[in-house]
């Protein structure tokens, strides 16, 4: 198994990733995909230093390039975006299989503006939405949780909200 977790968190790598989320889902390493971050030095290099885990900050681009090399990889990684825009990327477009994985993490959503409140600190707009309803076309599970005890529930109980 190469893919033991799967997560959208807008704050990527944290203390709560590595050690609360690595009791239910064991890792050896990270790997992180957000353009922004992989493409800008400072955050890269903190990203890393939050884990002591394996760690890597890639594009999407590149993760294109390597994703068979991750699936036939020996090391078990936690796969991460900042955004449900990006794991849609990553599972619908490129049509990534994450191993045996077949729900998919979401944790903190920021509070901003034209987002839609599900509960505390998670909160995402219509273009977010739409990316949760494609994940879920694709077959997997869209489930809201900050931390393994903290569940709100799966996506199916809040797609109405954003329309679908």
């Amino acid at each position: 198994m190469s893919i033991s977790f799967v997560r959208i968190d807008d704050r990527m790598i944290h203390g709560l990733i590595t050690v609360r989320w690595g009791k239910e889902y064991p890792c050896d390493g990270i790997i992180a995909v957000n353009d922004k971050a992989a493409n800008n030095n400072i955050l890269s290099e903190a990203y890393k230093a939050a884990s002591d885990k394996k760690t890597f900050v890639w594009t999407l681009d590149h993760f294109e390039k390597v994703k068979d090399r991750v699936l036939s990889s020996k090391t078990r990684y936690f796969l991460i975006t900042k955004n449900p825009q990006d794991m849609k990327k990553i599972l619908v477009d490129m049509d990534f299989k994450p191993s045996d994985i077949k729900t998919i993490i979401v944790g903190p959503g920021n509070d901003r503006e034209n987002t839609i409140k599900l509960g505390d600190n998670q909160s995402f707009n219509q273009e977010e939405g739409a990316a949760f309803e494609a994940i879920e076309n694709k077959g997997y599970k869209v489930e809201f949780a900050l931390l393994p005890d903290q569940r709100l529930g799966d996506w199916g109980k809040f797609k109405s909200k954003f329309g679908y």
